[in-house]
């Protein structure tokens, strides 16, 4: 059904790493975990992912500093990044769109939604 996209999950929160690992990896997905955005970053680097879903409210490099950085360069900036966040007020989406997110999820994540949306991107 996925083939072999390899999705990079990105938060601080291990109980909602589980989580999305578990939901992707019995989808099918392999999965890389960074517990923030300078991991993220450094990760990417050495591998580049198909997907990455990325918090917000990160420690050491928030979520959109980390997009900005991801879409501002020419070797990363075609990956599709999701942007998971409590936050889901407008402002909080105008700030995501101008750090160059693809999508939204908003946390807790509802699975199909998930799932719905990692399929878009990854097309």
């Amino acid at each position: 059904m996925t083939g072999s996209s390899r999705i990079l999950i990105v938060d601080d929160e291990p109980l909602i790493v589980d989580y999305l690992q578990q939901e992707l990896e019995d989808l099918g997905y392999a999965t890389v975990i960074a517990r923030n955005g300078l991991e993220a970053l450094e990760l990417v680097a050495a591998e580049p992912p198909d997907l990455i879903l990325l918090d917000v409210i990160m420690p050491v490099m928030d979520g959109l500093a980390a997009c900005r950085a991801l879409k501002g360069a020419d070797a990363t900036r075609l990956i599709p990044v999701v942007i998971m966040t409590a936050l889901d007020g407008l402002e909080d989406r105008i700030r995501g769109i101008e750090a160059g997110a693809d999508d939204f999820l908003t946390k807790p994540v509802n699975q199909r939604e998930l799932v719905a949306r990692i399929q878009t991107a990854l097309k």
